[in-house]
């Protein structure tokens, strides 16, 4: 084994050795013209985050919260996606139409009572993914007045899985713009302004 491999170097750290942090440089600017793909979270490198349909909706927003995220998967016990829950479905009215209409306070409201059904989600392929551009994504997304989109990659055997997934909100920073957590940018003149300039 040791004619194989190489032994590296050490290196020292000099003084005030900062941490790179994603976002925090001018490289991580991207333009609308840039491959869709480049903006997607990838779960074959990134680690999904999931939740249990029984968890608290409190805990799930804390969650949330803590992973700097506005979305969770929502997994059965064999990691099959069941549903999906947003910040936006936590902090909105659903959790209080659901107290009301089944006498429950607001600590006993469930995640699986107030997501959305995998049933109800719509996704993106992945083959399609790979062929669109970052504005492309924006479009898609603004025209159904979505935050995500789920990307699903098919399989041998005519199934799929969830391969990745888009936040508008962290689209919309690589951009330089800001687009507020109910999906309205800031400003859609500038908006259209970067996707259509070149």
């Amino acid at each position: 084994m040791n004619d194989v491999f190489k032994k590296l170097n050490n290196i020292s750290l000099p003084e005030n050795t900062p941490v790179y942090h994603r976002g925090s440089t001018t490289e991580d600017k991207i333009k609308p013209t840039d491959p869709a793909i480049s903006v997607m979270t990838d779960l074959k490198k990134v680690k999904a985050i999931t939740v249990s349909p029984l968890l608290a909706i409190d805990d799930a927003l804390q969650l949330m919260i803590t992973a700097e995220v506005r979305m969770l998967l929502v997994v059965d016990n064999d990691t099959m996606l069941i549903g999906v829950i947003t910040s936006r479905d936590v902090m909105g009215e659903k959790p209080v139409v659901y107290a009301s209409q089944e006498r429950l306070s607001h600590d006993q409201i469930l995640v699986a009572n107030i997501m959305t059904p995998r049933e109800q989600v719509e996704a993106l392929s992945i083959d399609d993914v790979c062929s669109a551009q970052v504005g492309d994504i924006v479009a898609t997304l603004r025209d159904s007045s979505r935050q995500h989109a789920l990307v699903m990659e098919s399989d041998a055997n005519g199934g799929g899985r969830v391969r990745g997934l888009f936040s508008i909100t962290h689209i919309g920073r690589l951009l330089g713009i800001e687009i507020q957590p109910t999906g309205i940018v800031q400003s859609f003149a500038e908006l259209e302004s970067i996707l259509v300039r070149d």
